[in-house]
């Protein structure tokens, strides 16, 4: 039997009582310099900030791809180049007309009220930046969203809209339409006085797209062929339905920067906890659309449409854009699939009202939108439905006599339309004199 030797027993219980007694002391100065980690020093903001405006602003600059190869996907073969052709114009005009004139009209010197000021933004040198992010940085994050409500329009008004008026509107939309209205909340102007609330723009980018979208298409009218005298409708399939679906999902992807981005800050634990909830409840918007989608179309017509299933997934997101950080995740799914919901319930309404929306734009963005901004109070105890109700009704009164006017005087100056023959040849030919496809003409030569 093994003798017990004590002083080693001693020694090992020497050790740990010191080691002990030093814990005692060590786990105080730990919580002290845990709590001293969160008071994160300026420069650290202002680089967090900064990187989080960048990365989420080219998020969102991405989604101009997505809608363009939406676009293409969802037209006929003879107008994909004019489709794309239109996409990568508006994004630039978007991008020079919001530094012109529209930046500071949503932002400089709103004060409560309607509009700013009309002068060019003027970017500080980056030594001379003050606040926690960089002026630069903030204007490329709002930019990419005016950019995002022009792309809107395109998809509504497909295969009839000659390009350089649509252009012009484009500008327009840009430079005044978007800004003013756009004021109203982000620039501190009376509807954010009022407490209307709209995180990432449900009806600032979307329904206000939407509503421009709305207006040109009844205004422009149908494509030719696509309803009969007695109330017939009749498809006409897109070219390309994996383009398409391509599309949706760099939208989607662009989505995380549209909503996590509009955290406006990274420099702090809880605004990456923000960040991350949002993009989790972004998800589960746009997961639920789709799937609420495809379960009604199936249900209602026998069989999924994936048309219905691309769609659905984009009123998701829209529908939980205007509040994506206080609802649960549960509620981010009902959120989401009852845009999905308002998609296939929509489209048919439309058709029996002649109104020609080649993408589904228009439930989308508008609807979807307005649903999804009156929804903000279920989940966030600051909003209000009356509040809410007042701003949709004000952007969308205000879209709808703006916008109207802009296109009717476009309508009778230099026209809008295609003409009958254009548009049966289509506008690749037409307006670009360049087809995406070519080997697919009539006039192609198999060599």
């Amino acid at each position: 039997m093994r003798k017990i030797n004590l002083k080693k027993i001693a020694g090992v219980a020497l050790i740990l009582t010191a080691a002990i007694l030093s814990t005692a002391v060590i786990v105080p100065d730990v919580a002290l310099a845990q709590d001293a980690a969160k008071a994160v020093p300026a420069d650290s903001k202002y680089v967090f900030n900064t990187f989080l405006f960048l990365v989420a602003g080219f998020l969102v600059m991405w989604m101009a791809a997505g809608f363009a190869m939406l676009e293409a996907g969802m037209v006929r073969t003879k107008n994909v180049a004019m489709q794309c052709t239109k996409n990568i114009a508006l994004f630039s005009i978007a991008g020079l007309v919001y530094w012109a004139i529209g930046y500071n009209v949503m932002y400089e010197g709103v004060d409560g009220g309607y509009i700013g000021t009309f002068l060019p933004k003027a970017i500080p040198d980056p030594g001379a930046d003050a606040g926690d992010y960089s002026a630069a940085s903030d204007w490329f994050f709002q930019m990419v969203f005016c950019a995002t409500a022009a792309s809107i329009v395109s998809g509504t008004l497909a295969e009839r809209v000659k390009l350089w008026p649509f252009l012009i509107f484009v500008a327009i939309l840009c430079g005044l339409l978007y800004p003013i209205q756009g004021a109203w909340k982000w620039g501190a102007g009376f509807l954010d006085g009022m407490g209307f609330l709209d995180f990432a723009g449900s009806t600032i980018v979307h329904s206000t797209g939407g509503w421009a979208a709305l207006t040109g298409a009844i205004i422009l009218g149908a494509r030719k062929g696509k309803y009969g005298p007695n109330g017939q409708v009749f498809p006409m399939p897109g070219s390309n339905m994996p383009l398409a679906t391509l599309g949706v999902f760099i939208l989607w992807l662009g989505w995380f920067g549209f909503n996590g981005g509009s955290q406006l800050a990274l420099g702090t634990l809880e605004d990456a906890s923000s960040v991350s909830r949002i993009f989790m409840n972004t998800n589960l918007a746009a997961a639920a659309g789709v799937m609420v989608a495809m379960i009604f179309n199936q249900l209602l017509y026998g069989k999924v449409d994936l048309t219905m299933a691309l769609n659905g997934a984009l009123a998701g997101l829209v529908a939980i854009t205007a509040e994506p950080l206080t609802p649960s995740p549960l509620l981010s799914i009902v959120i989401g699939g009852i845009g999905g919901l308002i998609v296939v319930f929509t489209v048919p309404v439309l058709d029996k009202m002649r109104i020609d929306d080649v993408v589904g734009a228009i439930p989308v963005h508008l609807l979807a939108g307005i649903w999804g901004t009156l929804a903000v109070p279920i989940t966030n105890p600051d909003g209000n439905f009356v509040t809410q109700a007042i701003g949709i009704a004000a952007v969308g009164a205000f879209m709808i006599v703006t916008s109207t006017l802009v296109w009717v005087i476009l309508k009778y100056t230099i026209g809008i339309r295609a003409s009958e023959e254009e548009e049966t040849d289509g506008l690749d030919k037409a307006e670009i004199g360049l087809e995406a496809y070519p080997e697919f003409g009539q006039g192609s030569q198999t060599i």
